[in-house]
């Protein structure tokens, strides 16, 4: 079995996959808390969709390949198959958007919590081992299955957690105490499954090995980071202008202005009011005085 680093740049790893799994978390949160004012089922779907990408792509996919930067096997190349891992980005996005869906809608319960908790859960799951699929070394990756178990455990309580959070917290403290927890449940889903794999080389040799270098995912990870979060932005804008500029029913508002004043709709019916005429009594006539004589 052979040696194999998972700290390869020390602290920087771990603090660096920790920060993400947190600010996508914490958007993704923010988005959800959004998507519960949201009046039509379109606003929600977007917002929703907005926090899928968040938390599905920031918090657990770039998480992934941040903590992957510093895994390492001395004695053979570490490479990264380009399809398999932007398989395993469709599976995060997917499964979190899934579970927020399923959560979003209608009323709020535990069983539906936790149903779609162990759907999101197991998307998870493929993201992790796609993308441990798709990263090639010159010998086998094998498993434990204790560690395999406990790693899917976590998954799905984390999912589970997470989604219990997307329809209950508010407030920026609320949110940000939620992101700190489902940061750690992430990062400690992907170490405990990091810890499960161990590494049988080739004894032909270490020279044949496909793919990527580790630090050349570095140029397409961060161009897809910028045109998601991009992305993200624009769309999140664009609804909160249409949300501060329309009614609940996409109805634009009349008069309203920057200031947030309120509408006061207009109709025929003020305009053909007639104020009533109050007439006033006439004054009386004064009385000629008829001039006396002397």
């Amino acid at each position: 079995m052979a040696e194999v680093h998972h700290f390869t740049y020390g602290v920087f790893n771990p603090l660096a996959a920790y920060l993400l799994a947190f600010l996508g978390s914490f958007f993704g949160l923010l988005g959800t808390a959004r998507a519960r004012d949201a009046r039509t089922r379109g606003r929600r779907n977007r917002w929703l969709v907005i926090s899928a990408f968040a938390i599905g792509g920031g918090a657990i996919w770039l998480m992934h390949f941040a903590a992957m930067l510093g895994f390492e096997v001395p004695e053979s190349p570490v490479r990264f198959d380009i399809p398999m891992t932007v398989l395993s980005l469709v599976f995060a996005v997917a499964a979190v958007g899934t579970g927020l869906l399923i959560v979003g809608h209608g009323r709020r319960s535990l069983p539906k919590v936790i149903a779609a908790g162990v759907l999101t859960g197991g998307g998870v799951l493929a993201m992790h081992y796609t993308g441990m699929y798709g990263m090639h070394v010159a010998g086998d990756m094998r498993y434990n299955l204790s560690l395999v178990v406990a790693s899917a455990i976590i998954a799905v309580v984390a999912s589970t957690v997470a989604l219990w959070f997307a329809i209950s917290v508010r407030g920026w403290a609320p949110i940000s105490g939620a992101a700190a927890i489902m940061g750690v449940a992430v990062c400690g889903m992907h170490y405990t499954g990091m810890a499960a794999m161990s590494v049988h080389l080739d004894p032909l040799g270490t020279a044949a090995v496909d793919g990527f270098r580790p630090l050349t995912m570095i140029v397409p990870i961060t161009l897809i980071t910028a045109a998601t979060i991009v992305g993200v932005a624009l769309s999140a804008l664009q609804a909160m202008t249409e949300e501060e500029f329309t009614d609940g029913a996409g109805t634009p508002r009349r008069g309203v202005h920057a200031e947030g004043a309120t509408p006061v709709p207009w109709s025929l019916k003020q305009a053909t009011i007639v104020t009533p005429t109050v007439r006033r009594p006439s004054p009386r006539p004064v009385p000629m005085r008829t001039p006396t004589n002397g």
